[in-house]
């Protein structure tokens, strides 16, 4: 639910997507966990893999989302760059079997996953990368799809919370990407804040890649 790299342009600058984040940790932990997988992403759940497989969580935070793939069945890797928020879904999912790592887009290296994933979830993750790192990190999320591979995304638009870095980003720009690297749409809808915040609401995308049988 946060990313380590948001910069200026599309250049490189210090990070600063994580700005916030790790001094509001304890805080934004309770707010995570306040609402559930299935009310989060009620609009795609019958897009959710129903086997299990391999999913990643970019962006875990507390691994709300991360925990309640695990318990479907999934492998679940959760990717999360901000130590407090981390540590936070280390103690509140402790038995979850996530496979916990440390790691960024739009590179996400997963120096020790070298398999693909059936999903990659990235939940309040997309709108922390500026046009350039966009492009590249879905690239690399398209590459980490297996064939038929789903890809949910869901961008935040609205006020950006004090100390916060984040870029306005619309869910046509993050359709039209997808499809430059092989991706095409298969949900896309919006829905108001579920913590009533003014001015905030959500878009929900959910990008496919080509079957197995290059079918689209």
């Amino acid at each position: 639910m946060s990313d380590q790299l948001a910069r200026t342009g599309d250049g490189i600058s210090p990070a600063r997507g994580t700005a916030g984040y790790a001094e509001t940790a304890d805080v934004l932990a309770v707010q995570y966990e306040e609402v559930t997988f299935d009310e989060v992403h009620r609009d795609v759940l019958q897009l959710v893999p129903v086997e299990p497989g391999r999913i990643l969580d970019v962006g875990a935070g507390t691994g709300r989302d991360a925990a309640a793939l695990a318990s479907r069945g999934h492998s679940v890797v959760a990717v999360e760059p901000t130590v407090e928020l981390r540590a936070h879904g280390q103690r509140i999912h402790a038995d979850s079997g996530i496979d916990w790592v440390d790691d960024v887009l739009p590179d996400l290296t997963l120096s020790r996953h070298t398999s693909r994933f059936d999903a990659v979830f990235a939940t309040a993750v997309w709108m922390h990368l500026n046009a350039g790192e966009r492009r590249h990190a879905m690239a690399r999320i398209a590459r980490l799809l297996v064939p038929g591979g789903r890809f949910f995304v869901n961008l935040r638009h609205g006020p950006v919370p004090d100390g916060r870095h984040m870029f306005d980003v619309s869910a046509a720009e993050t359709a039209e990407l997808g499809g430059i690297y092989g991706l095409r749409t298969v949900h896309r809808s919006e829905r108001p804040d579920l913590h009533g915040r003014d001015g905030v609401r959500w878009s929900h995308l959910v990008l496919q890649t080509n079957g197995a049988d290059g079918s689209t």
